[in-house]
């Protein structure tokens, strides 16, 4: 990891306006020029652990297959029939029986999205199966994370995630599991998600339990600019953990020690996963705009095997501590949705705690192509 810095904003950051959070406009564009392009978060590896073992995410409005095949191969399709457009999978997640059948008229595909029979179209003249494979999409693997791009040629994986490359090794990410996930609907814009994840400026009023394990003026930053932002709070005592009882009697996860076993590190993966890593265990965020004013975030909750596996484990302290604090966040991200709908709404100053908040907007202003002096 970098140098570690105080949060320094600088002088006339405001917040965007109302605009980028509830204009069907924005939203649309944010589709084509984010989400259709970006690598985007759609699970973990441990979800398909065996050939045939899928799960299906959503982005873009589009609907993704992501499947394990019978040679080990993790893949991504379209979930879509080459025949006439069908929806092929209805299920979130499962395991397919060796091979991918449409419901309408039993095209069916191999797992490695190749067609396998077409029924009675060996009669049509010139028709080839070869010709229509399940499209594919891109796909990346990361620290256990599934990454998949719509674009036809995204910016290879390697190069737009070189500030993350090594950097969380010594949590063993990829080894970790899921004990717990929790799946929540709010009623506010995706990026307000990101931006209160980012700074604890709201903590000693949102979070009274939080600040009082973790100051809110503790914070360092590592990445202060561009698509991955974030860094570490302190905790106000050693052995402290963020859980209900404010202890732990788990082991510190990987190779976590000396100054990280009191500190939490919190950073923002754009543009669709908040990582938190914790010194015995980690927690993750999916985040799925739906709307303007509506995004699903499902929250996972990461331990050692071993520790999952030991007689009496039970997540419950990590899990309760965190749901709360998570629907303390949704319900003042919330009130913002409101009051950004409001005539009266002008984009107030950042204050220094925030300043991640201006990088993220000028990372997502870039790419909307948006002037700053256009957004008031």
């Amino acid at each position: 990891m970098g140098a570690f810095v105080k949060p320094h904003v600088g002088a006339g950051a405001r917040a965007l306006a109302a605009r980028w959070y509830n204009a069907p406009e924005t939203f649309a564009t944010e589709r084509e020029r984010i989400f259709a392009r970006d690598w985007i978060c759609a699970g973990r590896l441990e979800q398909l652990e065996r050939p045939g073992d899928f799960l299906v995410t959503e982005l873009a409005a589009e609907s993704i297959i992501v499947v394990r095949g019978k040679d080990e191969r993790v893949r991504a399709f379209y979930n879509v029939c080459r025949h006439r457009g069908t929806r092929l999978c209805t299920e979130p997640d499962g395991r397919f029986a060796g091979s991918i059948q449409c419901p309408y008229h039993a095209w069916t595909y191999g797992l490695d999205g190749a067609l396998i029979a077409a029924r009675t179209m060996g009669d049509v003249a010139g028709f080839e199966r070869s010709a229509f494979p399940l499209q594919p999409v891109r796909l990346a693997t990361w620290e256990g994370f599934v990454f998949v791009s719509l674009a036809p040629s995204p910016q290879p994986f390697e190069d737009a995630f070189a500030p993350l490359l090594g950097r969380f090794a010594r949590w063993h990410l990829g080894e970790l599991r899921a004990a717990r996930t929790v799946s929540y609907d709010l009623a506010c814009n995706w990026k307000l998600v990101f931006q209160n994840y980012s700074e604890c400026y709201h903590c000693p009023l949102v979070h009274p339990q939080l600040d009082e394990l973790s100051p809110s003026d503790g914070g360092r930053n590592d990445l202060a600019e561009g698509p991955f932002l974030g860094g570490y709070s302190e905790l106000r005592r050693p052995g402290a953990s963020l859980t209900s009882s404010g202890t732990t009697s788990r082991a510190a996860i990987g190779e976590v020690d000396g100054a990280d076993l009191e500190r939490v590190f919190y950073y923002t993966i754009f543009p669709s996963l908040l990582l938190s890593l914790h010194p015995d265990f980690v927690m993750v965020h999916y985040v799925r705009p739906v709307a303007p004013d509506r995004t699903a975030v499902t929250c996972a909750w990461l331990f050692d095997p071993a520790a999952i596996a030991a007689p009496g484990f039970d997540p419950s302290d990590a899990v309760d501590f965190w749901d709360l604090t998570n629907r303390q966040d949704w319900r003042i991200n919330e009130l913002t949705q409101l009051g950004l709908g409001s005539r009266a709404y002008v984009p107030g100053p950042y204050a220094n705690g925030e300043a991640l908040l201006a990088a993220f907007d000028r990372h997502y202003l870039g790419i909307m192509r948006a002037d700053q002096i256009d957004q008031v």
